[in-house]
């Protein structure tokens, strides 16, 4: 019923922008007119019942006070609302009364607007509406538009009415209005090629998340609660839990008060949220403008239930300066404390990439968290990547990590695909709460619920399918219940399944294999020591323009513009540091000096081969020291890096030999969680000397990562996964991270085997019957007449 009604409200209120504005605006710029009209129309179709009791109340507080300015308190008892409009006209009175002058009906209207309260005149503002109003009275249609709004054919109220011939036109709910503006700026994007702004989330997965967050607790509600929402758009998810926990017929029934919050960004959903709240009697204050990543609006206050469907896929860059300074977070929010693998506590990022910012706002719920006996519960609603996306020790995994850790994670539900307007990926609710009950603690339930929906007779959007009540109330028992269930044979059901938070958890480290290098001096070896690596090309093409004279004291500086120009010529884009480096004299002296010793060592030493770098090295450093030569340590890896190369049948490149006498060994042995013999495991090899390994230099070309479940040994793992195919690998365990991530393919996949090649083969007969007969029916013959002309 719902559906049907607005949509018959968005043809009407679409017909509008077609039949007035078309002369007047582009396609793309209907909705600038016709939303805030919707809202306008809205708001004042409320107040003209108490119309006169408003400009009563008007006329004595200017006769009885003796201040210049009205006093809110009476006009809003006056209206019977949060607003009121202290001016004569409403916009039917406004239509009734408009004359051929133009610029008369302008000021009126503009009196109009501002006769509102301030909280009404924040949502025109916002709008923008006065300059629209000034344009279309210009090319008069102004008139025309309101007509069409003021028409008795449509119902923009809360409340049931009668059209001209004696029919009921429906209410239209908060919720309804949600669905009316979220098809509308579908439909305009959609003319403008746009994508739909909001995430607007459907009713029915509104009741699912209402369900999931009270009905645990509904016996245990406090007489005050609060209820947040940091994306909250134009406000369906707010007032359907408040209307959720206060319907007298509904499952809780509350006594309590309920006091709504919320932030968007949008100014237009904004100003449609604040008007709701404004009609359902809830405090307008609380709902706030502006970047809920930007500003902590709302620091210091905690609240009971959170719900939130946060935009993904969306970058949150805008908000970067706000949040990070650099590498370093500087907002508490996305900061948590976290263990290392050795058990030392920091505080680490808890930011995921600058392109998806929906886990921010989980985060920002949970920074909102009562500490408190009942504490808080949230549900909020997110895509896959919140699930996995991320490696170990990064912002996203980190912040899984310390939901789960931390055992505030109760349960995931995946929701159908294309169960929201202007998306149709896959979908998940998380419910997060920090007072788990007994029976759910260090647990997390998986609900498996893809499958489980009724399509729709026709797509609204994206949106081809829905849940029934039928379909929430399973969900929610299985939920209640706890319950661990397979999929029913015919597919069309649910899953569920329980895990350990440990489950979710993995270590990822660095799995190591020794260097192996030849090393041989060759001209062309040494040739690319003369320029910077990164700044090669224009160096090599100004050494070819100049050659050596480009060290000459001054000659750089000369030739400074010549390189920059050949640079912008040929599409070279330098920051303006590596700029600053290439044109800078002592930059070509350090590289020349590499080339310079390397060409003097391959004088010394010849083009031999070695296949021992050691031995390399060691004749490397001595004949530096005959020549009297010093190098920093970078300059002379970068010739013997220059010189070798990774050569399977070389030589292991020694990085250096330890002692490990008993009071080394016994740390060692402790922190790594191994005996003696288990240490090659871990990159030190025994020579045969007592107490005495090797280490070896580790190769970044062959390096590679296991992840490990954090239940099971790193060794033992290593030992059974690698160690048989690498024998001589090991494990760096300096590089272990802790992971987590939630996988639904992985616990809830069920291999299918292919049909059999007779089966496949019967379908394909049985089709090219089907076809000869439709064929034969369509010319007139028999399948036999047909059959017997195609073999002819």
């Amino acid at each position: 019923m719902l559906h049907s009604v607005h949509n018959k409200l968005v043809s009407f209120i679409w017909s509008i922008a077609d039949d007035c504005l078309r002369d007047v605006y582009v396609r793309g710029k209907y909705r600038d007119v016709i939303l805030p009209m919707v809202v306008l129309r809205r708001l004042d179709s409320l107040l003209e019942e108490s119309k006169d009791a408003v400009l009563e109340e008007v006329a004595f507080q200017k006769e009885n006070l003796d201040s210049m300015e009205l006093e809110a308190t009476g006009l809003t008892h006056a209206s019977g609302y949060v607003f009121y409009n202290t001016s004569k006209w409403t916009l039917r009175k406004l239509h009734d009364t408009a004359t051929n002058n133009r610029q008369i009906f302008v000021e009126n209207f503009i009196e109009y607007l501002n006769g509102f309260s301030p909280n009404v005149k924040e949502i025109v503002e916002k709008f923008d509406l006065k300059p629209k109003v000034r344009h279309m009275a210009s090319k008069d249609v102004l008139l025309d538009v309101l007509e069409k709004f003021v028409s008795p054919k449509i119902n923009l109220t809360p409340n049931g009415k009668l059209d001209p011939d004696g029919y009921k036109l429906p209410p239209l709910s908060n919720l309804g209005m949600g669905y009316v503006f979220e098809e509308l700026i579908r439909k305009f994007n959609e003319e403008n090629n746009e994508e739909a702004g909001e995430h607007f989330t459907p009713r029915e997965v509104i009741q699912l998340m209402t369900h999931l967050i009270f009905d645990p607790i509904k016996d245990n509600l406090q007489p005050v609660m609060t209820i947040y929402d940091p994306a909250c758009g134009s406000g369906g998810m707010l007032t359907e839990a408040q209307n959720f926990i206060k319907d007298p017929d509904g499952p809780i029934a509350a006594n309590g008060d309920v006091y709504l919050y919320g932030k968007e960004i949008n100014d237009e959903t904004y100003a449609i949220c604040k008007s709701d709240m404004m009609i359902k009697g809830n405090d307008p204050r609380n709902i706030r403008v502006g970047s809920t990543l930007s500003t902590d609006e709302f620091a210091g206050t905690k609240f009971d239930f959170m719900l939130s469907n946060p935009p993904y896929g969306k970058s949150w860059s805008f908000d970067l300066k706000y949040i990070k300074d650099g590498k370093d977070v500087i907002d508490p929010r996305f900061q948590v404390k976290l263990s290392d693998y050795w058990g030392k506590e920091e505080m680490v990022d808890a930011t995921p990439r600058s392109s998806d910012g929906q886990l921010l706002f989980l985060m920002e719920m949970i920074s909102k968290m009562k500490d408190t006996e009942t504490g808080s519960r949230i549900a909020s609603v997110h895509n896959g990547s919140s699930l996995f996306t991320g490696d170990a020790g990064g912002g996203e995994s980190n912040i899984r990590r310390y939901i789960i850790e931390n055992d505030m994670l109760e349960a995931i539900v995946q929701l159908p695909n294309n169960m929201f307007y202007n998306t149709g990926i896959t979908t998940y609710i998380w419910i997060v709460t920090n007072n788990k009950p007994q029976a759910r603690r260090g647990k997390v339930q998986l609900i498996e619920a893809s499958l489980l929906f009724k399509k729709l007779r026709k797509n609204l959007g994206d949106k081809n399918c829905e849940f029934t009540e039928a379909h929430v109330r399973e969900i929610t028992d299985c939920y209640l219940n706890m319950n661990e269930r397979d999929r029913p044979v015919d597919d069309n059901g649910i899953a569920a399944k329980l895990f350990d938070n440990s489950d979710f958890g993995y270590h990822k480290v660095s799995i190591e294999r020794p260097d192996r290098r030849r090393a041989q001096f060759t001209a062309e070896a040494i040739a690319p020591l003369r320029f910077d690596r990164i700044l090669c090309e224009p160096m090599e093409w100004a050494y070819s323009e100049w050659g050596d004279t480009i060290y000459e004291k001054g000659l750089l500086r000369e030739h400074a513009k010549t390189i920059v120009k050949w640079c912008d010529d040929n599409d070279i884009e330098l920051s303006k540091k590596n700029r600053e480096k290439l044109l800078k004299p002592a930059t070509w002296a350090k590289y020349k000096l590499q080339f310079d010793v390397a060409t003097a060592l391959m004088t010394r030493i010849g083009d031999e081969v070695y296949m021992n770098f050691n031995d390399f090295k060691a004749r490397v450093d001595a004949e530096l020291k005959a020549m009297g030569q010093k190098l920093g340590a970078s300059d002379k890896n970068a010739i013997l890096n220059g010189v070798s190369l990774y050569d399977e049948t070389a030589e292991k490149v020694v990085k250096r030999t330890i002692k490990l006498p008993p009071e080394k060994m016994e740390p060692l042995l402790e922190r790594l969680g191994c005996a003696a013999k288990n240490l090659p495991g871990f990159g030190y090899y025994p020579t045969g000397r007592p107490n005495e390994y090797l280490t070896y230099e580790s190769t970044s070309d062959l390096r590679d990562s296991e992840s490990v479940p954090l239940a099971e040994s790193i060794h033992s793992y290593f030992q059974r996964e690698v160690k048989p195919h690498v024998p001589e690998a090991w494990i760096d365990m300096e590089s272990v991270k802790i992971g987590y991530e939630i996988s639904f393919n992985k616990h809830f996949y069920k291999h299918k085997p292919l049909r059999s090649l007779e089966e496949v083969a019967r379908d394909i007969v049985d089709l090219e019957r089907q076809s000869e007969g439709l064929m034969a029916e369509i010319l007139g013959v028999s399948v036999k007449e047909l059959s017997g002309a195609g073999d002819a």
